[in-house]
């Protein structure tokens, strides 16, 4: 199934190669049609799946917590890399996800989390992607798989992710009538991610920018 809106989309692709080109030149020390990515997990291990979102999330810290339905899941597939600032990088990127997806649940934009992982463009093209979920009623259902997830470091405070998403098993459900949608896998249902990450003053990596490709062969198997 397809869980990103159009509009993000267009949104996000405008900053693709602004993306990639400075991920491949930085300093590396070591939101098409209806529906949404999900994120939460402490740490990430490519045999072993990482906890559900309700599960891992930090929530101490000042951190919200963020919580998922019971028929909703994401799966975050990531080695830690021993370096602590890509592992917290990569960490508060599975949390961006989620939080998206948690405004989505919860049929709001105002929740604490989402503002509290995402920022700058990130933060007004999340709300826009989830105010398209609100207005067509939809929620998703099922399970998103995250994977092949690679992380640079740009100076102490910026950071670049890219990962894959492998939306096969979500589907969109109506808040309403409770229906899910229930359509067949396709090359769209594979989408590549390049995001960038910035560090705040509380320490928290927050998304600033991300470009999406959907149908990617390089997340396609």
């Amino acid at each position: 199934m397809n869980r990103r809106p159009t509009l993000l989309a267009a949104l996000a692709l405008t900053a693709t190669a602004a993306l990639t080109l400075s991920a491949c030149g930085s300093d590396d020390d070591s939101p098409a049609k209806d529906k949404d990515a999900i994120a939460g997990a402490e740490t990430g291990d490519k045999k072993s799946p990482s906890p559900a979102p309700s599960e891992s999330d930090p929530a101490s810290g000042g951190r919200p917590k963020i919580t998922f339905p019971a028929d909703a899941k994401n799966v975050f597939e990531y080695e830690k890399t021993g370096d602590a600032a890509k592992d917290a990088a990569l960490l508060d990127s599975t949390l961006s996800i989620n939080s998206v997806d948690e405004a989505i649940f919860k049929g709001s934009t105002d929740t604490e989390a989402l503002g509290f992982y995402n920022a700058e463009r990130a933060l007004s093209a999340s709300i826009t992607f989830v105010n398209g979920y609100l207005k067509k009623n939809h929620t998703w259902v099922g399970e998103t798989r995250y994977f092949d997830y690679e992380v640079k470091l740009s100076g102490a405070n910026a950071a670049y992710v890219t990962y894959c998403s492998d939306e096969s098993k979500s589907f969109l459900k109506n808040r309403k009538t409770a229906k899910v949608d229930n359509t067949p896998t396709t090359a769209d249902s594979y989408v590549l991610y390049h995001t960038k990450l910035a560090k705040n003053a509380d320490g928290v990596w927050q998304t600033t920018d991300i470009a999406s490709d959907r149908g990617s062969k390089t997340c396609q198997p």
